[in-house]
């Protein structure tokens, strides 16, 4: 039985009966009896009260590039403080980070939100990067964190598989932006190699983030599962109809990773990606993690005037007015390149 006294009580849960509650973080709703523990591996019914079992906790952390979640048009050439806890809600076949995500008990590094600030400002960061492993689950110590961030004027961001709740949305007010995955746009998809998992909430999570703060998006390419033209084109045409055309849009290479072995994504198959993602009207898409790729670089979408050129993870150069716009044509860029002013526009 865990110590309650060194224990987080839940956000987003209500009691039922007979010490059983249920948990609204995300769409899981997982209902659990005394003693029972969450899809997340997390958080836990103690006595009729839910406990997240990771506060402070932090698994793994390190200073990333903010291109590396990846965030192209958010503070870019900004170096972000980047931790995660153990545990995930969902249990993806293809999981990079599966030694974490799906763990077999609870362990990490005491770092209260205090001290993860501290380390942000030693290590010369300029935001937060909630990542690795999905942040919803540890929401309770990402909120924390992010309010003393925000207060510090360091930026907080979301690296999310998009399935928290309105709910758990609605107290994302010191999340600056979120970097949302769409798997694929097969719900199918979502049930097999995510497990038993649903494309509707996720695809309601982007509409909801979208009114609330910058995001970008990130499709990992699957040979054979998610790599068909209809399904990118659908893809584009799903974020242009629903958010805007503005929204950045990357495709990534999948690796052979946990429970897949299928080969990896060629190249040629982010490029044609990307090709029918702009030929459908986006006007930010991007290739990664394929370092010297012209899919990497910002260009203008009025005169196709490179904005910013990047090798991987590192801006070269930025080419770009005080005001973002193109130095070129004058057309304005949708890149947050100040955050004061920033989060001034979202207050009014």
């Amino acid at each position: 039985m865990e110590d309650i006294k060194n224990l987080k009580e839940a956000m987003m849960y209500k009691e039922l009966t007979d010490k059983i509650v249920q948990c609204n973080l995300c769409h899981r709703h997982c209902v659990l009896k005394d003693g029972e523990t969450g899809e997340c591996h997390v958080r836990k019914n103690i006595n009729g009260k839910l406990y997240s079992l990771v506060y402070g906790k932090t698994v793994a952390w390190n200073i990333d590039p903010i291109e590396k979640k990846p965030f192209y048009n958010f503070m870019p050439g900004s170096k972000a403080f980047s931790f995660s806890t153990v545990g995930c809600n969902f249990h993806c076949k293809n999981c990079q980070n599966w030694t974490i995500s799906q763990p077999e008990r609870i362990e990490g590094e005491i770092l209260p939100p205090k001290k993860i600030i501290e380390l942000a400002e030693q290590n010369n960061t300029q935001g937060i990067a909630y990542t690795y492993t999905e942040p919803t689950i540890f929401f309770e110590y990402a909120y924390d964190t992010a309010k003393l961030a925000y207060q510090k004027g360091l930026y907080n961001i979301f690296v999310t598989n998009g399935y928290m709740t309105p709910e758990t949305i609605d107290k994302m007010n010191y999340i600056d932006a979120s970097r949302i995955d769409i798997k694929s746009m097969s719900d199918k998809f979502y049930h097999e190699i995510c497990g038993g998992v649903n494309l509707e909430f996720v695809l309601d999570s982007i509409k909801r983030l979208y009114r609330k703060q910058h995001i970008e998006i990130i499709a990992l390419l699957i040979p054979s599962l998610n790599d068909s033209d209809d399904e990118i084109r659908q893809m584009a045409q799903w974020i242009k109809n629903n958010t805007d055309k503005d929204v950045p849009l990357h495709f990534i290479a999948y690796y052979p990773a946990y429970k897949m072995t299928l080969p990896p994504t060629p190249l040629s198959t982010l490029r044609r990606a990307r090709k029918i993602a702009m030929d459908e009207g986006l006007n930010y898409v991007y290739t990664g993690n394929i370092p010297g790729d012209a899919g990497e670089n910002t260009y203008c979408p009025n005169c196709g005037n490179m904005i910013i050129q990047r090798y991987g993870f590192q801006v070269i150069r930025m080419n770009i007015t005080e005001d973002n716009r193109c130095p070129v044509c004058g057309h304005r860029i949708n890149i947050i390149t100040n955050l004061d002013e920033y989060r001034k526009r979202k207050r009014d």
